[in-house]
């Protein structure tokens, strides 16, 4: 699954896992074989369905247990007989009592039900959007990860519990049905539907079925054995061009890699014209589903840099059909194995086939910092982690899930070597296929390859949290080699995360001009390493390794005196610790201005894509306070140099970063107020009336935050009645989001009424009110509280716990901590309170942050 990404204008050694985590099935009984066929009502909102399962008894029982949820089951039968069902719909499950009990060995249960077709993408859900022709239409999908399965149908909804699948689905006349499988049959019916029968699935987890039905065009590419295929709604397939093609890549990368061949006939990419709080894309084998701009390329509306945005999720998605789907964790408390290798095999894809992008330096600036920043912090929690309820499921598709996951497994390939780690992968893959597993499992066959245990230096990373600080505390040179001393401690931003700890880093350091050497720090003692040559020494060369540095002042110094020689990743990576350090209280901000100075104005573009995040942050951290101005402006004289050399217009053949950096630029000062920017914004919305495609796909995106931040009433209006005339759902989509960006209170507010109305859909007032909540963090907490029976049914459930609260975290309101504590006590278990753990933490770090480095902010805004 590819998390989907909020708006921004740029955050215990060992787990001890019971047998059965609460809530979890009985291991007694486990299905073999699923036969399901539904039957759709669209206009309705609901469905009903019917399936036969075999099971496979492992302990002779009078009862069995499954997981069914929003469910209305009218029969069920075990072996022929009818057999009684009761609920427990705290736990999604359900008890099948038998009309005798039954013995070991393979039996057949059958059910019947209704359920309900959602308008949020949880379960059986629809997305309603406008067809090119202004007609408007409903497209009807599936989204089951993690514990959705359920309200589609009776089943063993756990990633342990794998079996086969054989779907059939009835569709209307005019519509197609499509699913993981190729279908086998079609049969007309005599009410003029169709009904679908797909070949079975090959054995895999509950969350993995697919099922969809809408009005759509498919367009397919053969590569070896595989069909490969996009699937959209009618009149824009071609736009899934880019995708294929990429997609077609990415198979042959991944088949010779993984050494274990794509299994399944098709592989199906799906397009919906909708949107997620929770997701982006998700991984069904055979059949992946993608909201719309992660998948579809539409050249007047994006860049190259979205082109480079479909490739990643394309190959995230591809990753899991591997890590994931062929191989899938026992449980939840693995997740990780999904998702970061998934994270991190798709930028290694992404690097390795596109060289000019230069994907590793841009892991730098941006996984590693978004790992780190979620990490250094008293929220942050084990990449392994005991999961038990819903909501604690859900709250593990985060930050340290994905991004710290992909660095640590970044670090462990870079420890052992590439090609080590990937024969260790092979042979993981060749040895679980079709199976589940632990982590411990992958780490056996990596230190298996490499000829010595890994799991000790891995354990350090993933069974506790928290981000190494490795002190460089001095640099001496004698016989042309310089002897590095270093020692370790826990970096954190708050006093809780600065408790003592340790971990066995690798650590690759490097002299200037001269040699390299690799090593392990551990423990609290200096360590002391040698490396040929006497230049400044980098420590983290490449940045591959998970920890951040402090140099003593002397080393320091000669580093930024060499900073045009060193290679970018480690460039942004000395940017990105400083800036950390200051912001942690380890060194003064000055050192982060003294790297700033070097920076050259032909610096390389992701360099100033940080720079510009960084020093924009500051106006951001003392937004309403004397402070503001002075500091916009000095931002706005740094980065305005730079637009003027980046421009506005694209060049051909620009790398995404360039596009990126010209994104973040406009961006930036557009709501740091320039005046001639804001004047061409406003100019070119004008001209979006008569001339949709005004606005080059270059700058589209950060023109309209720069108009819609500063919009007047007037402006707010016409935006308003810009986004109701839109079909485009993708556009519409994005526009919506533009309406709760002003930072006028009094349109926040005209924003957040329009969540009370049925002016957008579900997902739109979700991402309006969360798209509030980016400025005006009090007002939209409040409207969420004072509202919560309109705002929860608007979220999906997984979400719930953490997305009111989440609206809080930008908050510098003294009251908002006990407010946020106080809507917690009311309305969330414990269980459900990670959410509540991350906002209350960011309003406090952000706090003493911003106490920290005022001196130092102050004295730079008067420079």
């Amino acid at each position: 699954m590819k998390l989907a990404l909020p708006l921004g204008l740029g955050l215990l050694l060992s787990v001890s896992t019971p047998a059965l985590a609460a809530g979890q099935l009985p291991q007694t009984v486990a299905p073999i074989a699923y036969d399901i066929t539904v039957v759709p009502d669209a206009q309705a909102m609901t469905f009903a369905g019917s399936e036969s399962v075999t099971i496979d008894v492992k302990q002779a029982t009078s009862t069995i247990v499954l997981n069914a949820l929003e469910l209305n089951i009218s029969r069920a039968t075990f072996d022929g007989k009818a057999a009684p069902v009761s609920y427990d719909k705290a736990l999604g499950q359900i008890t099948v009592t038998l009309p005798t009990a039954a013995s070991v060995g393979k039996h057949v249960m059958t059910f019947a039900w209704t359920g309900k077709i959602n308008q949020t993408a949880a379960g059986f859900f629809a997305i309603d959007y406008t067809n090119t022709d202004g007609s408007k239409a409903r497209m009807l999908v599936t989204q089951f990860e993690a514990p959705d399965a359920r309200r589609f149908a009776p089943m063993w909804d756990e990633p342990g519990f794998k079996a086969t699948f054989r779907l059939s689905a009835v569709a209307p006349g005019n519509e197609t049905a499509f699913s993981n499988m190729p279908t086998s049959a079609v049969e007309k019916r005599n009410d003029g539907t169709k009904l679908y029968h797909f070949d079975v699935t090959p054995k895999m987890s509950s969350y993995l079925l697919f099922l969809g039905l809408g009005d759509v065009q498919r367009k397919a590419i053969q590569d070896g054995k595989t069909e490969i295929g996009v699937i959209t709604r009618r009149g824009v397939v071609d736009q899934g061009d880019y995708a294929l093609q990429s997609a077609k890549r990415v198979l042959d990368y991944y088949n010779d890699y993984f050494g274990t061949p794509y299994p399944l006939p098709k592989l199906d990419m799906i397009a919906g014209p909708g949107s997620s709080q929770f997701f982006g894309a998700m991984e069904n084998w055979g059949a992946i589903f993608y909201f719309e701009p992660t998948l579809l390329f539409d050249p007047s509306h994006e860049t190259v840099s979205d082109k480079q945005d479909i490739f990643l999720t394309v190959a995230h998605e591809m990753a899991h059909q591997w890590f994931g789907d062929l191989v899938t964790p026992q449980w939840w408390d693995d997740l990780w194995l999904n998702e970061g290798f998934a994270s991190w095999m798709s930028n290694k894809a992404m690097g390795d086939l596109n060289p000019g992008w230069n994907i590793p330096a841009q892991n730098v600036a941006h996984d590693r910092e978004r790992a780190m920043g979620a990490d250094s912090t008293a929220a942050t929690h084990p990449i392994i982690r005991h999961l038990t309820t819903v909501d604690e499921i859900g709250s593990a598709f985060d930050g340290i899930t994905y991004s710290k996951g992909q660095a640590v497994i970044g670090m462990i390939e870079s420890t052992v070597g590439a090609d080590t780690f990937r024969s260790g992968i092979r042979d993981y893959m060749q040895k679980y296929n079709h199976s589940n597993t632990t982590t411990d499992d992958l780490w056996a066959e990596i230190g298996q390859a490499w000829g010595k245990p890994i799991k000790a230096i891995a354990d350090d990373f993933t069974l506790q949290g928290g981000v190494p600080l490795i002190n460089v505390a001095s640099e001496t040179c004698a016989g042309g080699k310089t002897s590095v001393a270093m020692s370790q401690g826990r970096f954190g931003l708050d006093q809780a995360s600065k408790t003592p700890q340790t971990w066995q880093v690798p650590v690759k350091i490097g002299a200037i001009g001269g040699g390299t050497a690799d090593g392990i720090v551990a423990g609290p003692t200096t360590t002391a390493m040698t490396v040929p040559g006497c230049g400044p020494v980098v420590v983290n060369l490449g940045q591959k390794s998970y920890f951040r540095t402090q140099y003593d002042a002397k080393d320091h110094a000669a580093l930024v005196a060499a900073f045009a020689k060193l290679a970018l990743s480690d460039q942004l990576g000395l940017l990105g610790d400083d800036m950390a350090l200051a912001r942690g209280g380890y060194q003064d901000l000055g050192v982060y201005f003294d790297t700033l100075d070097a920076v050259p104005q032909n610096a390389d573009p992701l360099v100033w894509s940080m720079v510009a995040g960084d020093v924009g942050s500051f106006a951001a951290l003392y937004r309403d306070t004397p402070l503001e101005a002075p500091l916009e402006a000095k931002a706005e004289a740094m980065l305005a140099p730079v637009l003027d050399r980046v421009g506005f217009e694209a060049k051909p053949d620009e790398e995404p970063y360039v596009t990126d950096l010209r994104s973040t630029l406009i961006s930036q000062l557009g709501v740091d107020g320039d005046p001639a920017l804001l004047a061409k914004a406003r100019s070119y919305v004008a001209a979006l009336k008569n001339d949709p495609e005004a606005i080059p796909a270059a700058i589209r995106r950060p023109i309209l935050i720069t108009y819609a931040y500063n919009a007047t009433p007037a402006e707010w209006q016409a935006l308003l009645d810009l986004t109701k005339a839109e079909t485009n759902p993708v556009i519409k989509n994005f526009d919506v989001v533009m309406l709760g960006l002003a930072k006028d209170s009094a349109l926040a507010q005209r924003a957040l009424d329009l969540v009370k109305t049925a002016t957008f859909t579900d997902p739109q007032r979700a991402s309006l009110l969360a798209a509030v909540a980016q400025f005006h963090p009090d007002l939209a907490f409040d409207f969420a509280v004072a509202n919560l029976d309109t705002v929860n049914p608007l979220l999906e459930e997984s979400t719930r716990a953490g997305f009111v609260v989440g609206l809080a975290a930008r908050s510098n309101d003294p009251a908002m901590p006990g407010k946020v504590q106080a809507f917690a006590d009311k309305n969330l278990p414990e269980a459900s309170r990670q959410g509540v753990k991350e906002t209350l933490t960011a309003i406090a770090v952000r706090k003493a942050i911003a106490d920290r480095l005022r001196p130092a902010v102050t004295k730079w805004a008067g420079r």
